[in-house]
């Protein structure tokens, strides 16, 4: 069966997958038929004939269910200007679109294609507007080719507009040229795809080198991302690559061989195993242990008031946190860690004004926003992210390093077990001999999301110098929330009480039931939580992604509750998630390009680029005609992003604990109630309960919560700091 018509309005559209549900007014007939089918390319306006078959849902009754389809050029000035005025074209609305049918006539998509400069002709359109019109038209088009091409090798709508933005008009030409440069440059695709499009589009044999070389770097890079791994052992490897690319590990152990040989790959023994490293991940590991080594060299000795700092803010300092003051003051680069409560926010402000006070330059650092931001409350003195630090610019990548160093007598750098391996290696380019470097940090929560384990490498060397904090300060004693993250650390069963504590426990049994008991604390008992604004105080933090108790289920239900549908709000869906404007919402991945606005308190504004992962915000306007929303981030960025970067990120009203990292919240609930125990660690339990300023709430199963205890298993990354730095510190020495 055929239908032809026009595309009345799109109903839904997964933006993932390019699932569609439209309205088509049909020529034949004059009705209106409701179409569904993965249509990604179709829009308001559309001239079209699909072929399928007419189907009866139970629900929404009567759909014609699409095989195929073919996009037509518009038969009529009407067609043309409706189709102009959808908000296909970025800037053209009905009275714009009206005006460059009523000059171009049944020529406008050909001028608008090949000779788009006539668009000046038209009144009102300069040469400004007329670029505008020319770049989203052509996007369109650009975008159009693109998933014709690639779609039915499993690339998304999100991918092929990121292949645009990453390669540009070439964007076909370059994945014709190698495909498996697509597993690197863009996010989401992996070898598989890749795989697919090589063989298929780009005429790549099974057994071709670059095949296998995508397949060994492809193992390389999963391990990275997926196990935060800086090598894979040799065997392993081997393993890995054979079952993915279907070949016998003699010819993976070739390529492997000839990869080295072209410096594609670096291996070493790193305490007796064979390992295996993409090279420039060996260089960072290697750059990172030199230049410790190289900046830990004591300054001048100088003499140090510490009572006198005392007086000054009437605060009297530990035996340890003198020691711990006094370490960073000595020497090149010094390590301090500790659990909540052993003061390590205090000993950072002592050093900040023992240092100004002498006319240093010092600056603060931390691998999140939220962090810099509690590190600038707690001081009084600006901290900025690391990458703020650095002056990253989308495309250009940091600006300090080794040619442009930082300027600073000392630099203090805050949740230092957030930091991966990449962004150690940025930061230390840009540090000088005679810089001191304080690194602070927990090495007892959970390692970074990225690459690598640089802080507990650090530690575990015995190479830099370094203080453990262990005495709990009187007052964080009688938190709960203290007392209890120590005993979790230390093994032993939390102290769970329901009433008067900062640390309360309802024992619930049934996952029903805990899904009731989280929403009916939410929608009313929240002032016993110590807040009148639940939205941006509590914050949900649970161990998976999945189930019952898991984030995407605990996210629809909370939304429902918090921000609720309404006929002033706009919805959109992206994936298999519903945004509503409202809504609380997490970065999930950094975007280094994606420009933002900042109202100064000074007046004015502040521009910048960059948004990442782990960034906290709230929806405050969607746009379906311009197909962008309006994002205020919690640190007052301002930010527009297309519906294309939905994919960026997720609700927020609950988290996993690994996303919680870094942050702090006025109010933490945890439902707790069973699941598979590889994932529930002492060490992701300790890091959850540390995220809570004011209360921290359980509901479940005690019995959960003791066998997370019991596990202190750590997932051990594949990491060679810890080694290269004692095998320099004895040549060193030496």
């Amino acid at each position: 069966m055929e239908l032809t018509g026009t595309v009345q309005s799109i109903i839904y559209r997964n933006t993932t997958n390019g699932y569609t549900v439209l309205s088509l007014l049909c020529d034949d007939e004059r009705r209106t038929m409701t179409c569904v089918g993965t249509l990604p390319l179709l829009n308001v306006g559309d001239t079209v004939a699909m072929r399928g078959e007419e189907t009866v849902h139970a629900r929404f009754g009567t759909q014609f269910k699409v095989v195929s389809y073919e996009r037509r050029a518009p038969s009529s000035n009407s067609a043309i200007i409706k189709y102009l005025e959808s908000g296909v074209v970025r800037g053209v609305g009905p009275v714009m679109a009206r005006a460059i049918v009523d000059t171009f006539g049944m020529d406008t998509l050909e001028v608008l294609e090949k000779d788009p400069e006539r668009l000046t002709e038209v009144p009102g359109i300069g040469k400004k507007k007329a670029k505008m019109i020319t770049d989203s038209f052509r996007e369109k088009k650009l975008l159009r080719d693109v998933l014709l091409s690639l779609e039915p090798y499993g690339v998304t709508v999100g991918q092929a507009y990121k292949m645009m933005q990453t390669y540009g008009d070439l964007c076909l030409a370059k994945v014709q040229e190698n495909p498996y440069q697509l597993i690197d440059d863009i996010d989401g695709i992996g070898f598989l795809t890749a795989d697919r499009i090589a063989t298929h589009v780009a005429g790549f044999e099974p057994d071709s080198l670059a095949r296998l070389i995508a397949g060994v770097r492809y193992c390389l890079l999963k391990a990275r991302d997926e196990r935060g791994d800086m090598f894979l052992p040799y065997e392993e490897l081997i393993s890995r690559a054979s079952e993915l690319l279907g070949a016998d590990s003699e010819r993976i152990s070739e390529t492997v061989e000839w990869m080295e040989t072209g410096s594609d790959l670096t291996r070493c023994d790193v305490n007796g195993i064979d390992a295996v490293y993409l090279p420039y991940l060996f260089k960072t590991e290697e750059f990172i242990a030199k230049k410790l080594l190289q900046l830990n060299v004591p300054p001048v000795a100088e003499a140090w008031d510490l009572n006198r700092w005392q007086q000054s803010v009437k605060m009297e300092l530990s035996k340890e946190q003198q020691a711990a003051v006094r370490l960073s003051l000595q020497n090149g680069v010094s390590i301090i860690t500790g659990g909540p409560g052993t003061g390590k926010t205090t000993i950072i402000r002592c050093i900040l004004d023992l240092m100004l006070e002498k006319g240093y330059a010092v600056e603060l650092a931390a691998p999140t926003g939220r962090a810099a931001k509690r590190m600038s409350e707690a001081t009084g003195c600006d901290a900025r992210t690391i990458h703020r630090l650095l002056e990253y610019i989308p495309g250009d990548g940091f600006q300090r390093d080794a040619e442009n160093p930082l300027i600073a007598d000392m630099v203090i750098v805050d949740e230092m077990s957030m930091v991966d391996a990449p962004l150690m290696y940025a930061l230390l380019k840009a540090l000088t001999k005679g810089t001191r470097l304080v690194l602070v940090g927990d090495r007892d929560q959970l390692p970074p999301v990225g690459c690598g384990n640089v802080f507990s490498d650090a530690l575990a060397s015995e190479t830099l110098p370094y203080f453990r904090l262990t005495e709990i300060f009187r007052q964080a004693q009688q938190s709960n929330i203290v007392r209890n993250a120590h005993l979790i650390n230390s093994g032993k069963m939390p102290i769970l009480v329901d009433h008067d504590s900062d640390f309360l426990f309802e024992e619930i049994p049934s996952v029903d039931r805990i899904q009731a008991r989280l929403i009916e604390l939410i929608r009313r008992e929240y002032t016993s939580l110590g807040t009148s604004d639940p939205q941006m105080d509590i914050q949900v933090l649970v161990p998976m992604k999945t189930g019952m108790l898991g984030v995407a289920e605990l996210n629809r239900l909370l939304q429902s509750v918090l921000n609720p549908p309404s006929q002033m709000k706009i919805e959109h869906t992206a994936g298999n998630t519903l945004f509503r404007e409202g809504d609380k919402i997490m970065q999930i991945k950094n975007n280094y390009k994606t420009e933002w606005r900042k109202r100064k308190r000074s007046g004015g504004y502040e521009d910048g680029s960059g948004v990442f992962n782990g960034d906290f915000g709230t929806i405050l306007r969607l746009d379906p005609r311009e197909k962008i929303a309006v994002i205020a981030f919690d640190d007052g960025r301002i930010a527009e992003y297309a519906f294309a970067q939905f994919e960026e990120i997720d609700l927020a009203y609950c988290i996993t604990i690994h996303k919680s990292q870094g942050s702090e919240f006025h109010t933490v609930l945890m439902p707790l109630a069973g699941g598979p125990m590889p994932l529930l660690t002492r060490n992701l339990l300790y890091t959850a309960v540390t995220r809570a300023k004011k209360v921290v709430y359980c509901i479940g199963r005690s019995d959960t919560i003791a066998r997370i205890v019991w596990n202190a298993k750590r997932s051990e990354r594949n990491t060679g700091l810890k080694e290269r730095l004692t095998a320099y510190a004895d040549i060193k020495a030496h």
